[in-house]
């Protein structure tokens, strides 16, 4: 879990600067602010993120931040979820994960209701973001769910909505058509 509890050590690894992969494995959740947290350290030490397992909500946010993001090598599934405020459209999905977007999908679950410029870390453009007030959304098992499970021809990549009413069953989650991992942002070759 992200709960902010051991950021202070996270960050202090990433300040030696030996550390070039950060690995997230089996993580499912944890709050907002830690996810935002977690994701400044990685961007700014401008180390890549891998994923192990799962990686559910405040993970996924940090999970991002890297230079680079991928699942790791091995015969386990791997799978990502995004939470989202709602089921988003096609377009939404073409740019919602990169670059400066993700701070503006992170801030719809954020506790402040301040205005700020973040940077993007694909352009030299500042961002203005407003973060409303909590909001009652911010679930582990509510959100677009990206996996990839191992098979004998290689890995088969699946993209899937799931509303939080399935609970951990992720094979009850609307198969999403047409979103790619790779093309989306989510994973970098």
């Amino acid at each position: 879990m992200l709960d902010g509890t051991a950021i202070k050590t996270f960050t202090e690894y990433l300040d030696k600067g030996t550390v070039r992969t950060v690995v997230f494995e089996d993580s499912f959740g944890g709050t907002a602010e830690a996810a935002g947290a977690f994701a400044d350290a990685i961007r700014s030490s401008g180390v890549e993120t891998e994923v192990r397992g799962q990686c559910m909500a405040a993970c996924a946010y940090a999970f991002l931040a890297g230079k680079t993001h991928r699942f790791g090598d091995g015969f386990q599934v791997n799978g990502v979820l995004l939470p989202v405020a709602a089921r988003p459209s096609a377009s939404e999905l073409a740019m919602r994960w990169r670059g400066g977007e993700v701070h503006k999908t992170l801030a719809e679950f954020s506790p402040s209701s301040t205005t700020s410029a973040v940077t993007s870390p694909d352009a030299a453009t500042a961002t203005e973001i407003t973060a409303g007030p909590v909001k009652d959304n911010w679930q582990p098992d509510h959100g677009v769910l990206f996996t990839a499970s191992p098979t004998l021809f290689g890995r088969i990549y699946n993209a899937f909505y799931c509303d939080g009413t399935q609970g951990r069953d992720f094979t009850k989650c609307e198969r999403l058509s047409d979103a790619d991992p790779f093309k989306l942002g989510v994973l970098t070759p």
